[in-house]
């Protein structure tokens, strides 16, 4: 199956892309969130860079929307409509906004286009009306065990942490410093010192790190904190259970399901948290324990074979012709492919007419999650 969808949430992408069909990213010259295209990624040669204005309309099996101006994008330019002539899913990746929770999803007042809701709270919270709705859960490419708790520190992983202030729990980061020094990682933390007022020997702004290397650094911390209020599901907390590191979190929106309380600390009650924090900071054998206990959830639960099954079997149901290309070997539990072929399925240069190198250059750089 030819999928469209555009580069928007790097890491649930991330996940997506590993599946046994062929993906099609909108790529422009200047990149941006019409065009990022693969951003530099390490995903499997069946992720194809696609100058959209070049692309067969026809050869396209189904397209995967991901915000509300993309139904409308794709019949400008392509001369098929989402879930009319062209079969159509919508992922919600995000909680409700406005008045909660009465707030009507965007495709709301259509039948044609199913939701598909990436945690069960976002579908019971979101009023989705006449669509169809399916709540597929994340799925994560295990990075494997690769705790060691050597620094007792916390760690904390948001994007843009100034500019989404009690969204994402910033304004509690100077409480946690008070029980433990805070290593915070993502986009968008230049100002964050200024904004928090916590010291410099509290705090330490890491930066926009490629996976591989977030992964590594974030095992290094003892703890990981997960202060973010509203938010579907982050899937940095999942990629720390996996990693193996206990987990401190509000127990808001989809955490309680994620986190289970011997995994680390869930509550509200942040001095409920901070006393936890302190406990595990200054007890190496007891946070190793409870991260065990985080990482064998998030395998059970958020584990990347199922999660692909359940797209493959909600893209069947709304693209029953769709050809299924041949089936790649799936990923181990560490991440390393499953089999010889570490790149997946063959490109299909068919799907694309006329697109040439330009359209199928690498793209610049980026890292979204």
């Amino acid at each position: 199956m030819r999928i469209l969808l555009w580069h928007v949430h790097g890491s649930w992408t991330d996940a997506f892309v590993r599946g046994r069909h062929e993906y099609l990213l909108p790529l422009l010259p200047e990149g941006g969130p019409w065009g990022l295209g693969r951003a530099g990624r390490d995903w499997p040669a069946s992720v194809r860079e696609v100058a959209l204005a070049e692309l067969d309309a026809g050869s396209i099996d189904a397209v995967v929307l991901q915000r509300p101006d993309e139904a409308a994008e794709v019949t400008r330019i392509l001369g098929r409509r989402p879930g009319v002539d062209l079969p159509a899913v919508y992922v919600e990746h995000n909680t409700p906004k406005g008045d909660v929770p009465f707030t009507v999803h965007p495709l709301g007042e259509q039948s044609d286009i199913p939701i598909v809701h990436v945690t069960h709270f976002n579908e019971l919270f979101w009023d989705s009306g006449r669509a169809p709705t399916k709540v597929i859960e994340h799925g994560i490419a295990d990075p494997g065990y690769l705790y060691t708790g050597e620094v007792p520190e916390l760690g904390v992983v948001v994007n843009e942490p100034v500019r989404r202030g009690r969204v994402t729990g910033t304004d509690l980061l100077p409480r946690f410093a008070t029980a433990a020094p805070l290593q915070v990682f993502g986009m968008g933390g230049d100002r964050l010192a200024e904004a928090t007022g916590i010291p410099a020997p509290r705090l330490t702004v890491r930066g926009d790190l490629k996976t591989a290397e977030l992964h590594r650094e974030l095992a290094r911390c003892r703890v990981y904190l997960h202060p973010l209020r509203w938010t579907s599901l982050g899937l940095a907390l999942l990629e720390a259970m996996h990693l193996g590191m206990p987990v401190l979190a509000l127990d808001t929106t989809e955490a309680g399901r994620a986190v289970p309380a011997e995994a680390g600390c869930l509550s509200t009650d942040v001095e409920e948290l901070r006393r936890c924090a302190r406990l595990l900071v200054n007890d190496p054998e007891e946070a190793r324990r409870r991260g065990k206990v985080a990482r064998e959830a998030a395998l059970e639960r958020y584990g990347l074979e199922r999660f692909l099954t359940d797209w493959d079997e909600v893209l069947a149901d709304v693209a029953p012709g769709g050809l299924l290309l041949p089936e790649p070997a799936r990923p181990h539990h560490d991440g390393r492919p499953g089999g010889e072929c570490a790149e997946g399925v063959a490109s299909g240069d068919a799907a694309v007419k006329g697109s040439g190198p330009d359209a199928l250059s690498a793209a610049r750089e980026g890292n979204i999650h």
